[in-house]
């Protein structure tokens, strides 16, 4: 499989987005859901539409050979503070859960989750460890619901996300955290190496976390710029891949770095477009690209390589 059929984005699609009104991050602010909480109604219309143009995406996808996809974590609106099955619109929401969960597998599709940075399986807080299992477990149910493999193919992917106490003791309370979690919460989950070189680069994950619980880290080439652990990139690849199930195909993270359009601005923040040739190193994995322009990058790189450094032109310049 050629690595730019491997190549996926998260979340939106910019071109069906601007034409089309098609998105799976409907939201409400927190005054209107507490309003509505008593019935969820305002919620549960959210989240149908939501499942409905998630099955419009992946069908765009497949028409567009792009055969991985992040979905968003905001689908169900406020989910951690309802059962999703609670919901007055659950029966149509399951039935476009399942009919998603279908094609991406007839077209095989890969389908994952990346839960935001206030998800800490590690936090010194019993309550946010708490609550992070719970959101944690609600991301598998969904995929369970949609019939996704309980493995690192339809993977769950997050980060440590604190250094409190020591790396070594977050950790552990990583590790501990993660044996509460849901079996195939457990059989999904995979952890990410950081951009900052305070945090966890691969090497660290690799000691401190993999050879306790054996879960797959994910590979992010751009961090590792940051946060490298003395390793190369190739090296570091090939240890997060050797994670990896000999079954499942390892994913990495690729985006190239905002200096490229605004040298003044940070060099972790992601550029809109590819600069950068994308590899995977020999491995096979699978590489989501956290470009700005999504899957409008992926295409122009497929279609021309890599930007020039010069590239100032706008998404909508170049859809058609």
């Amino acid at each position: 499989m050629d690595i730019k059929s491997r190549l996926g984005y998260p979340c939106i699609n910019v071109y069906l987005q601007e034409t089309e009104g098609i998105s799976t991050n409907r939201h409400m602010i927190q005054k209107t859901f507490e309003a509505q909480k008593s019935t969820n109604e305002g919620v549960s219309k959210l989240a149908l539409q939501n499942v409905k143009d998630l099955v419009k995406i992946i069908q765009w996808n497949e028409r567009n050979g792009i055969k991985f996809f992040r979905m968003s974590s905001n689908i169900f609106p406020w989910m951690s503070e309802y059962e999703i099955t609670s919901l007055p619109d659950w029966p149509l929401i399951e039935k476009n859960l399942q009919l998603a969960g279908k094609l991406a597998m007839q077209y095989g599709q890969r389908l994952t989750y990346h839960p935001g940075p206030f998800n800490v399986l590690a936090s010194q807080s019993s309550f946010t460890a708490r609550k992070t299992r719970r959101e944690l477990n609600q991301h598998s149910q969904i995929m369970d619901v949609m019939g996704l493999p309980a493995t690192p193919w339809a993977k769950i992917n997050i980060h440590v996300n604190t250094t409190q106490g020591g790396k070594e003791a977050a950790a552990e309370r990583f590790c501990t955290q993660f044996e509460k979690l849901d079996p195939n919460t457990k059989a999904r989950l995979v952890v990410e190496n950081d951009d900052k070189a305070s945090q966890y680069s691969v090497a660290d994950l690799y000691e401190l976390i993999y050879k306790k619980i054996g879960i797959p880290i994910t590979f992010d080439v751009h961090h590792h710029k940051f946060c490298s652990g003395n390793m190369s990139h190739e090296d570091a690849a090939k240890l997060a891949v050797s994670t990896w199930p000999s079954d499942v195909p390892a994913a990495f993270h690729f985006a190239s770095t905002i200096n490229h359009e605004e040298p003044e601005k940070m060099a972790r923040a992601h550029a809109d477009w590819i600069y950068d040739e994308v590899t995977d190193y020999g491995t096979g994995a699978w590489i989501m690209c956290e470009c700005k322009a999504k899957e409008v990058a992926i295409q122009k790189y497929i279609r021309e390589g890599v930007t020039h450094s010069d590239y100032v032109e706008k998404y909508e310049l170049i859809k058609s």
